[in-house]
């Protein structure tokens, strides 16, 4: 009687150490997700304004090119201006000669439409400074933004510099009291453990009874279920989304098997 007790007694001792273990070694698999966490979003950060960065030199250098064939248009259309001039007076002065009325009305036409090509190059002009001075507007604020975008670029990286430092060290650490705690867990519990935890939404593959509901999936747990976690006489994982079920009270007490 005393000897089937004694081995009753072990086997409840066991089933409760590895339900302590398996949330110690979820705590402290949670604190090394945060610290991914935490790291991975700067180096995106970082990708992002060096992105941004070459975007802008990129929009820089087409501003330039777009302003620099700008002024060549305007400068064209100043040369055609000046030759619209000399052919009016080539044709004014081919109007004091003409010998009938038809040729007279040639040449008008000849004026008149050099006359409208100066009009429309100065109306071409006046777009292209309009134009150029947006461009050279565009300019100085993409420089203004670029600068801004370089001093980010230069605080994120020592940021994410000092980060990767302090958390290495901190990673390592929690890495070496995650392998103590998995040399307390069977293999097959173990294998459980991470399947559950890579298909469980935050990696959370161990979580308490929280306000009567599982804490991953929040579903309603029945009392005498609820009972039965906090005998932890056995492994229980929730019906709806299969974490494993502990009692909120599992970290209150002294793990001797994990010391």
């Amino acid at each position: 009687m005393n000897t089937t007790y004694s081995k009753q007694e072990e086997k409840e001792i066991s089933v409760e150490s590895k339900l302590r273990a398996l949330y110690e070694l979820q705590t402290v698999v949670s604190d090394v997700d945060k610290i991914k966490v935490l790291r991975g979003e700067l180096p995106l950060e970082v990708q992002d304004l060096e992105d941004e960065i070459a975007g802008l030199k990129t929009r820089l250098i087409n501003l330039d090119h777009e302003i620099k064939n700008l002024e060549t248009s305007s400068n064209n259309k100043k040369i055609a201006i000046k030759e619209s001039q000399l052919l009016i007076t080539k044709y004014t002065e081919q109007q004091n000669n003409v010998r009938n009325n038809r040729e007279f009305d040639s040449l008008s036409k000849e004026i008149e439409f050099q006359n409208l090509e100066i009009e429309l190059s100065e109306k071409r002009i006046k777009e292209f400074t309009s134009e150029m001075k947006e461009k050279e507007e565009a300019i100085v604020t993409s420089k203004k933004l670029l600068a801004e975008r370089k001093e980010d670029l230069e605080r994120k990286k020592a940021e994410l510099q000092e980060i990767q430092e302090e958390t290495r060290i901190e990673e390592e650490k929690l890495k070496a009291k995650s392998e103590k705690i998995e040399s307390f867990i069977e293999a097959r519990l173990l294998t459980a453990f991470k399947r559950i935890r890579k298909n469980a939404r935050n990696g959370l593959a161990v979580v308490t009874i929280q306000r009567d509901a599982c804490g991953g999936c929040f579903n309603k747990i029945p009392p005498q279920r609820q009972m039965d976690i906090a005998n932890r006489k056995k492994i229980i994982v929730c019906e709806y989304c299969g974490r494993i079920l502990v009692d909120p009270k599992i970290n209150a007490l002294e793990d001797d098997a994990l010391n």
